[in-house]
C-alpha cells in the first residue's frame, strides 16, 4: 500500500516551538515508521555540562564492516571530517586485504545513509602499522592528519603527520603515500619523548598558525598531554591537561555565547566512552560517561570520533569488536537526537530506540496496521518538551518529516 503525503501542525509548547509534520513517499522497514528532521541543532554547552544529553545507537549494528576481499578484516579508528558535501571519513584498518598490516583508509559519504569507494591513502611503508587517524579540513580544502606509526627506532608507537593539499595527494605523494621514519614528529620538553608509547592516542588540532597535539603515553599512563607546534612536525610539550587514565581521541572546538568549548573524546578499551570539557584547551574538566556496549559485538571499545557539522555535535563513531585481543572491530555508531515519544490512546508508549544515521530514528509499530495516538518531540537532553501533537495514525511502512518551526 502506498501511503499519500500527508501535513499537519503540532500544538505550541510552553517553550514556544511548533512542528509540522509531513508524510513522505517510500517504504520505511517493515514492522517501523521511520521519522525524519531529529538531528541534533546548535551545540547546548549547558546539556554537555550536565550530562543531560540523548545518544541513539545506529540500527546498523555496525555501520561499517570491514571488506570480505582479503582475509584480515579489523576496522576501528574513525576520523569525520566535514565536507562541502558530507564528511569524508578517514579511519585505520586491515580492510579486506591479504596482511595483518595496518593502513589509512577513507570513504566520502554525504549523511552516513550510503557511503562511496574507499580507497587507501597511506600505507604502512617503513613500518609494520600505521593507524589510529586524526584529520581535519582547512578552509582551503587542504587536510592535515597525525597518525600512529610503529615501531621507531626504539620499537615504540609514535605519532607521524600527514598533509595533503586536495585529499589526494599526500606529502607529496599521490596516494597510496607509503609512511617513511622522516613523518614521525618531535615533542621537545616532554619526558623521555623516545621511549614513549603513544600508541592510538594522538589528536591533531588547529589554531590559528599553531597546531595542537593531544596525546598519551603508555609507559606515561594516567593522563593527557597537550604539546603545540607549527609546521606539523616540531612540538613543545604544554604538559598535562587532564589527569585521568583515559586515552583521547578526537578534540572539536564547538563555540557557545560565553567563549569556545573544547570537546574531548576518551575511551579505555573497555565497554564505556566519555567525554571532557574545556573552556580553554588547557585545562578539562573530569570526564563524563555517555556510552556504554550494547552487547557482544562491541564490548571492547578502541576508539572514538566525534561527527561535527558547523556548529553541531551530530554524534559519535567508535570502533569496537567482541575479543579482548582487539583485532576483530567494526565502527559503529551513536547519533545524538531529539527524542520522539508515540503515545497511543491506550497509553502505551513507543519511543524511537534506534536511529538511521544523524538526522532519523526509527519507532517500531510491530504488526499493528495503524496506531492512534500523540507524538511528544523533546529536545537533545531528552528531558525538555518541545511540543505535542493533535492526535495522529502511524502506519506500519510509514516515513514522516518533522519540521521545527520556530528556534529555541
Amino acid at each position: 500500500m502506498l501511503h499519500l503525503s500527508i501535513a499537519l501542525i503540532l500544538s505550541v509548547s510552553a517553550a514556544g516551538d511548533a512542528v509540522e509534520v509531513a508524510g513522505k513517499p517510500g517504504q520505511a522497514p517493515k514492522r517501523f515508521v521511520e521519522i525524519h528532521g531529529l538531528a541534533a541543532g546548535d551545540f547546548n554547552a549547558e546539556h554537555w555540562a550536565t550530562g543531560a544529553l540523548h545518544f541513539v545507537p545506529d540500527a546498523r549494528h555496525p555501520l561499517l564492516e570491514p571488506r570480505l576481499s582479503g582475509g584480515y578484516r579489523n576496522i576501528y579508528a574513525p576520523s569525520a571530517v566535514q565536507t562541502p558535501e558530507g564528511w569524508r571519513l578517514f579511519y585505520g584498518a586491515w580492510d579486506g586485504v591479504h596482511t595483518g598490516n595496518d593502513r589509512i583508509y577513507c570513504v566520502d559519504t554525504p549523511d552516513f545513509l550510503d557511503f562511496g569507494a574507499r580507497r587507501t591513502i597511506i600505507e604502512n611503508g617503513d613500518f609494520h602499522h600505521v593507524c589510529n587517524v586524526n584529520a581535519f579540513r582547512n578552509p582551503d580544502g587542504g587536510y592535515e592528519m597525525m597518525c600512529t606509526v610503529y615501531p621507531d627506532e626504539n620499537g615504540m608507537n609514535k605519532p607521524a603527520y600527514f598533509r595533503s593539499p586536495d585529499g589526494e595527494t599526500w606529502n607529496g605523494v599521490p596516494a597510496p603515500y607509503p609512511a617513511r621514519k622522516s613523518d614521525i614528529v618531535e615533542i621537545e620538553g616532554y619526558k623521555d619523548f623516545p621511549g614513549a608509547d603513544i600508541n592510538g592516542m594522538n589528536v591533531l588540532l588547529r589554531e590559528g598558525e599553531k597546531l595542537r597535539l593531544y596525546h598519551c603515553d603508555f609507559n606515561n599512563f594516567g593522563a593527557v598531554y597537550r604539546a603545540t607546534g607549527s609546521d606539523g612536525h616540531h612540538y613543545t610539550s604544554d604538559g598535562p591537561v587532564l589527569d585521568h587514565p583515559q586515552w583521547v581521541n578526537d578534540v572539536k572546538v564547538l563555540q557557545t555565547s560565553d567563549g569556545p568549548c573544547y570537546l574531548m573524546g576518551l575511551h579505555q578499551n573497555g565497554d564505556k566512552l566519555w567525554y571532557s570539557l574545556s573552556g580553554d584547551g588547557e585545562r578539562f574538566g573530569d570526564p563524563v560517561h555517555f556510552a556504554s556496549n550494547l552487547g557482544p559485538a562491541d564490548r571492547y571499545i578502541v576508539a572514538i570520533g566525534w561527527v561535527v557539522r558547523d556548529n553541531r555535535v551530530l554524534g559519535a563513531l567508535y570502533g569496537a569488536g567482541e575479543v579482548s585481543s582487539l583485532n576483530r572491530n567494526r565502527i559503529f555508531a551513536r547519533w545524538l537526537q531529539k527524542r520522539v515519544v508515540f503515545t497511543t490512546e491506550d497509553g502505551e508508549k513507543r519511543e524511537a530506540t534506534r536511529a538511521l544515521g544523524p538526522d532519523r530514528a526509527l519507532i517500531e509499530v510491530g504488526d499493528d496496521a495503524h496506531l492512534k495516538g500523540r507524538l511528544q518531540v523533546y529536545a537533545e537532553d531528552g528531558k525538555t518538551l518541545l511540543a505535542t501533537s493533535e492526535p495522529v495514525e502511524l502506519l506500519d511502512g510509514q516515513i514522516l518529516q518533522l519540521t521545527l518551526t520556530t528556534d529555541r
